[in-house]
């Protein structure tokens, strides 16, 4: 199966994501290996999140991310939209 490449709308919102992800981590003093294990994913997962690599993770492994950093869903969509040009 071939993926479509995603758009450059995509990959913004992918880095929005990440830094938002990183920077809450990193804000509590968490390491990526506590927030990825207790998420339920690999470390080399969420760095690939935070670095924008896997701009478009699933849904529930954001779910996971976001309630193991104490983000709400709806936070996290608004964080991360793009705003209008």
């Amino acid at each position: 199966m071939v993926r479509t490449p995603l758009t450059p709308e995509e990959h913004e919102r992918g880095e929005r994501l990440g830094r938002l992800l990183r920077d809450t981590r990193t804000s509590t003093g968490r390491t990526m290996a506590d927030v990825a294990a207790c998420a339920g994913l690999s470390a080399e997962t969420l760095r690939k999140i935070e670095t924008g690599r896997a701009p478009t993770p699933a849904f529930f492994t954001v779910a996971a991310l976001a309630g193991t950093l104490g983000l709400s869903l709806d936070d996290v969509i608004a964080r991360c939209e793009l705003l209008p040009a």
